[in-house]
């Protein structure tokens, strides 16, 4: 193996970590959450933009406005998961450059232009939603990542007034009872990696 991190913490990253759809009624807790996000904010985005937001659905209020949103075959188990995340891009991220990209003062006059900057803040948070989900893992918790909702309802519902668009929704707790699906197969390296 040419790889640095152990054969652990690979498994509990990726060969071994799935999707759940079900989960305990285990808590997640605010210290874990701070734990995962202290741990997958340095990972790369454009521009050091880091455009993704989170937000934490822990209200049966807000649980209930939120389940209005989903698909239907997602309701349930964003009923019953101990914690729902939506992860959303903030489309007005270059109000924030002056503090992550410091050494650039005229950044935040990169991204004027309305189209450009909602399709940066996209791609970048999209990134780091990827990241936030191995964070996940890292913890020793399960995430049940989901796209089907209505977004522009959970954005009226909750992110109106602000430059956040939410990109997807995640339920995150201890994996339940049956928790996975068969694995499905993976294509192979000679399948993706073209050399030129």
């Amino acid at each position: 193996m040419t790889l640095e991190l152990s054969t652990e913490a690979q498994d509990l990253l990726f060969r071994e970590a799935r999707t759940a759809n079900t989960f305990t009624n285990e808590p997640v807790t605010d210290a874990e959450i701070a734990s995962i996000y202290d741990l997958v904010k340095y990972a790369p985005t454009a521009m050091n933009t880091q455009p993704l937001r989170v937000l934490l659905i822990r209200s049966a209020d807000a649980r209930e406005r939120l389940i209005k949103n989903m698909a239907e075959g997602n309701r349930e188990k964003t009923a019953t998961a101990p914690l729902v995340a939506v992860l959303a891009a903030d489309t007005d991220f270059h109000d924030h450059l002056e503090k992550t990209f410091p050494h650039f003062p005229g950044a935040r006059d990169l991204f004027l232009d309305d189209d450009a900057r909602v399709q940066q803040a996209r791609f970048n948070a999209t990134l780091q939603t990827g990241y936030f989900l191995v964070g996940i893992r890292a913890a020793g918790l399960a995430a049940g990542p989901m796209g089907g909702f209505d977004r522009d309802g959970v954005d009226a519902e909750f992110f109106a007034g602000t430059g956040l668009k939410s990109l997807l929704v995640v339920n995150i707790g201890h994996p339940g009872e049956n928790p996975w699906f068969d694995r499905l197969p993976r294509l192979d390296h000679d399948d993706v990696v073209i050399t030129a």
